[in-house]
């Protein structure tokens, strides 16, 4: 027989199928990473809205929140997020800066934070 009609060897093919293996497990790797990543971003955005909506309750409320700390917590999606409102002075007494950090949960870290400044009123 003629080499063009032999076909592949052994060996050929178990090189074949090792290449294709390790495509498939990094294939497969990636969508896990961007499952994880889609969770995490989906967190990050639940709790961006969160601490926009607490920046603006305290930006639109008739009288100027107090100047300290300030915390609860808010539902949203089924979830229970836990938020900070921390107020103090800023160069100008008449300006406030108000910072809102919010926490997701089933985390330790802040998932968002919003600054926003009040003037007087």
């Amino acid at each position: 027989m003629r080499p063009a009609e032999q076909g592949f060897t052994l060996i050929e093919i178990l090189v074949a199928l090792a290449v294709l293996s390790i495509s498939a497990v990094a294939l497969l790797n990636l969508a896990g990473e961007n499952t994880r990543t889609a969770a995490a971003m989906e967190t990050r955005t639940l709790a961006a809205v969160v601490a926009e909506n607490r920046a603006v309750e305290a930006l639109i409320a008739p009288a100027s929140p107090a100047v300290g700390r300030a915390g609860g917590a808010d539902r949203l999606a089924d979830r229970e997020w836990r938020w900070l409102r921390l107020v103090s002075r800023t160069a100008d007494p008449q300006i406030l800066r108000i910072d809102v950090l919010v926490q997701a949960p089933d985390a330790r870290r802040t998932a968002a934070e919003v600054t926003v400044f009040r003037g007087p009123q």
